[in-house]
């Protein structure tokens, strides 16, 4: 069972900072404050790898063009998002290089996370930022977003970013002290919860709806965002961006807002959803170097260990891997169909650009989107 203590292990943190702390309230964008959660995240960049998720541009773009009613049309709301998106990614890129450190905007909408093609692409990008150590700020591409491809929420944005990532931590920043048995504003002897199962039924009698007006939602979507994390076996906490130094205090396992507790470490939950929730499109027959490889060091599967491909899938299908003697090696999201297979296996990855023309990624299947001896 995750205790706080397995914070200061963790090796990937996504950071959701929500809208009315950022705005002071529907203001405008608070500088001061937006300094004091870059400061932290600069911290902790310097030891693990954080990711942002940042609400704001709506509010912002309110604040620019002189609104103090939200709109409920989709395109004003949009033309808002549009307006700004350019104050919080001016603010972000100049706070974050007085700490030394590269920014980058990532726009999402929720095709990008549910189509598995849009999904690999999306995930690859994050994850070579992370690696180039610059920090994604990533926001909902409201200005393109329909209907029928949003988030609805920054927070449910956020737990689909760190299923994707298969981050260690969720943190969600908010205006109150995190969850509490019933609303605080209505039951001034309303306790705050310290920790608890995500499995736990009572939870989703606890919380309400947004009651500042500005962001598009309350505790109800910070829970579902929770559960949603917990997928992923990613933890949550909730707790009062106005705390003093709160990220690295969280992650230094403090006792700081809501712990919401998965049921399942991140490993586990990435087999069982890979082994259970979808199906195979193909077979790839690899040689007993590649498959040694997979099974005893934990390495991604190259071109250079396949013998044979059957089936007919495409990038992000899930595929089968077996040994020369048909036994079961792995599962896997592979990052080229089955025709492109047929014409890179058996060759190094540096032939794949002679022979296709084109790159995506070095590795057949990487070893993040790689369940062994399933």
């Amino acid at each position: 069972m995750f205790q706080r203590s397995d914070f200061a292990g963790a090796g990937r943190v996504i950071v959701k900072i929500g809208s009315a702390l950022l705005t002071g309230g529907g203001r405008g964008l608070d500088r001061e404050s937006i300094a004091g959660w870059v400061r932290q995240i600069s911290e902790l960049q310097q030891q693990r790898q954080a990711v942002l998720v940042s609400s704001g541009s709506v509010v912002e773009g309110m604040s620019r063009l002189g609104w103090s009613v939200r709109p409920s049309s989709l395109h004003e709301l949009q033309a808002a998002a549009s307006v700004g998106q350019m104050g919080l990614v001016r603010v972000y890129e100049s706070l974050f290089l007085n700490h030394g450190l590269h920014s980058a905007q990532v726009l999402l909408t929720h095709d990008d996370l549910s189509n598995r093609q849009r999904y690999l692409n999306a995930r690859s990008t994050l994850t070579t930022l992370l690696e180039l150590g610059v920090v994604p700020v990533i926001n909902e591409n409201d200005a393109v977003a329909t209907e029928e491809i949003r988030f609805g929420d920054n927070d449910t944005l956020a737990a689909l970013v760190a299923n994707a990532l298969e981050a260690d931590l969720l943190i969600i920043l908010t205006d109150q002290a995190g969850l509490y048995d019933s609303n605080p504003s209505v039951f001034p002897d309303a306790k705050l919860i310290r920790s608890a199962s995500i499995t736990d039924p009572s939870l989703g009698g606890m919380v309400g709806e947004s009651l500042s007006g500005l962001g598009r939602g309350g505790m109800l979507t910070k829970l579902r965002a929770a559960r949603l994390a917990a997928r992923s076996g990613t933890a949550t906490v909730i707790a009062s961006g106005k705390e003093s130094n709160v990220i690295p205090r969280i992650v230094g396992g403090e006792d700081i807002g809501t712990f919401l507790v998965p049921d399942v470490s991140p490993m586990v939950a990435r087999k069982r959803w890979l082994a259970g929730q979808l199906k195979t499109k193909g077979v790839l027959e690899l040689d007993e170097g590649a498959a040694r490889v997979l099974q005893d060091e934990g390495k991604s599967l190259l071109p250079v260990g396949v013998r044979r491909v059957e089936g007919v899938f495409g990038r992000g299908d899930l595929v089968l891997c077996l040994g020369p003697q048909g036994k079961r090696v792995a599962l896997g999201l592979v990052n080229y169909g089955s025709d492109e297979v047929a014409r890179i296996m058996g060759k190094p990855s540096s032939r794949i650009v002679d022979l296709l023309g084109y790159v995506d990624e070095p590795e057949l299947i990487h070893r993040d989107n790689l369940v062994v001896n399933p």
